[in-house]
């Protein structure tokens, strides 16, 4: 009788082997997981968290037990506010008064920096971005003093040049309160947000300008195209993609505002206020009226804003718009 034949003993794998495995397998997540669990706790979280609470009326000094289901009031209650409107509109003056001006001074400026600065570029692209990474209260507290109403750098400077006998009737002859004059208070604030992100839209000018080919401007030199005609025909036509990005940035940015009209004009908004934004008024409905909910909404409603304004702009200055594909 012939004995059964037995398969042998499968070989455990040796430890050096398994820590071999589990590095191959495990180890890359470990590596990365503390990113993840920082943008779930800190970011994701907080984003959803914000969503759910915008349909719910709750005071954070009542715990969270007191968080009662409203649906859509928040929103509805946003809708209908004055102040909510008035916000908007402020908001968005400063940032047509602020937005606009940023990119017709950086296209020029990048284009000149890397025509006829070549040799000492780096020190100046240095000072343009030098604001941008400046603390904007120590920026705004600057300007506060230099938009002083009796003794502000910029009143003595505007009476100075009214002195001057030919041009003088071009400037006021009184001092301008900007801070306290409802008229001149959103453009002082535009003005301290020009300055301050001015060189970091030149920077991002710069890089594309230097990313398109010497050849198109060699070409056009030959073809006795001048500085002003090579700018117009070729800078800006192949500049679209980056200035997507730059007014992109530029509208979440300014659509956000919060640093500079608050220190310049207060928590109250200035005079009529006319220098508060929705991300102050934001502030001031979770502050100072407890209200979580209806600022939670607030701040969706900005939200869609943003995108709507982005598509906007994607349409304008996005791919399709380049490929010809319309």
């Amino acid at each position: 009788m012939q004995a059964s034949a037995t398969a042998p003993p499968r070989p455990r794998p040796s430890l050096g082997t398994r820590w071999e495995v589990f590095q191959r397998r495990y180890a890359p997540y470990i590596f990365i997981s503390p990113f993840f669990i920082l943008f779930l706790v800190f970011g994701l979280f907080p984003i959803l968290f914000s969503l759910y609470l915008s349909f719910h009326q709750w005071q954070p000094a009542s715990g969270l037990g007191s968080m009662k289901f409203i649906g859509w009031r928040n929103f509805t209650d946003n809708l209908t506010d004055p102040t909510f409107w008035q916000s908007l509109r402020n908001t968005g003056v400063i940032a047509l008064e602020s937005g606009v001006p940023q990119h017709l001074m950086a296209i020029p400026l990048a284009f000149a920096i890397h025509t006829s600065l070549k040799k000492v570029q780096g020190l100046v692209t240095a000072l343009y971005f030098l604001p941008y990474i400046t603390s904007v209260v120590a920026i705004s507290i600057i300007f506060v003093t230099l938009f002083s109403w009796q003794y502000g750098v910029i009143n003595v400077a505007l009476n100075a040049l009214h002195q001057l006998p030919l041009i003088g009737g071009l400037f006021p002859a009184e001092k301008i309160n900007w801070l306290g004059n409802r008229d001149f208070i959103q453009p002082a604030v535009a003005s301290v947000v020009v300055w301050k992100y001015v060189g970091w839209n030149t920077v991002l000018y710069l890089s594309g300008i230097q990313a398109i080919p010497a050849d198109l401007y060699e070409a056009a030199s030959v073809d006795g195209a001048t500085t002003r005609q090579s700018f117009r025909f070729i800078t800006l036509p192949l500049l679209r993609p980056i200035m997507f990005v730059a007014i992109t940035l530029t509208l979440i940015g300014n659509l956000q505002l919060f640093e500079e009209p608050f220190i310049l004009a207060g928590d109250s908004g200035g005079i009529g206020n006319r220098a508060l934004t929705t991300v102050m008024y934001m502030f001031r409905t979770y502050n100072f009226y407890g209200d979580a909910g209806l600022a939670a909404a607030m701040s969706w409603l900005l939200f869609i804003l943003i995108g709507a304004l982005t598509l906007v702009n994607n349409r304008v200055f996005g791919k399709s718009r380049l490929s010809g594909n319309d």
